[in-house]
């Protein structure tokens, strides 16, 4: 592979990574949206009210907000990436 210039090669791999970045983003998404499906059963085993399911799906969502972005700027970090 005889690329003419950077750009080129970076339009050639963002072809062929980005399509699947999207797939796994979709996955990722479609993840964190089962947790009011698993409420349905979860609930009643644990003993839990729509209170305590509502505070804890709070929290966790609320983390993961908080977290998401400091997590990615350490993997990339660790990488040895430039964090954008």
């Amino acid at each position: 592979m005889n690329f003419e210039t950077t750009g080129e090669a970076v339009r050639r791999i963002n072809l062929r990574i980005l399509p699947f970045l999207m797939l796994l983003y979709l996955v990722a998404y479609i993840d964190r949206s089962n947790i009011s499906v698993a409420a349905l059963g979860m609930n009643e085993e644990l003993g839990l009210t729509s209170q305590m399911y509502g505070l804890a799906a709070g929290i966790f969502f609320a983390t993961y907000i908080v977290f998401e972005i400091p997590s990615n700027m350490l993997l990339a970090h660790a990488a040895g990436l430039p964090a954008s």
